[in-house]
Formats: C-alpha cells, sequence, structure tokens
C-alpha cells in the first residue's frame, strides 16, 4: 500500500493483522522480520497522523477562541 493512499484506518488495521498473524505462531523467521518492519513503519505512521491531528484541532479550538489574529492581518 502506497503510503500516499496510507489512511489512519487502514494503518490500524494492517497492524492488527500483523499483530494476529504474529500471535498465531505459525509465521516463519523470515517473514517475521519482515511483518515487524512494517509494523514499526505503520506506527510511524499513526503517530505522525495523531501528532498531525492533535495540531490542527489544537489550532482550531484557538481560532474558535478568538486567540488568533484573523487570517491576512
Amino acid at each position: 500500500m502506497s503510503r500516499n493512499k496510507l489512511t489512519y484506518t487502514s494503518a490500524i488495521t494492517k497492524l492488527e493483522e500483523i499483530v494476529k498473524e504474529i500471535e498465531s505462531g505459525e509465521i516463519d523467521v523470515d517473514v517475521l522480520t519482515e511483518r515487524v518492519k512494517k509494523a514499526s513503519e505503520l506506527i510511524t505512521f499513526c503517530k505522525e497522523r495523531l501528532r498531525g491531528t492533535q495540531k490542527e484541532v489544537e489550532e482550531t479550538i484557538k481560532d474558535i477562541n478568538g486567540n488568533r489574529p484573523p487570517e491576512g492581518e
């Protein structure tokens, strides 16, 4: 899945699939390494997405509370 098309929800879903696969205990060692690397990438993506969303929400709340001048000033 291309990182450009990746969404938070699809990343979480893929992480859940990887966890189930690992927990099954029937995964080849070589495949396990690949899955752990992919999980790490997905976790990083999710953290970035959450941080970005948090920042946007905080900025929106500031706008609502009038703590920022209107744009263009």
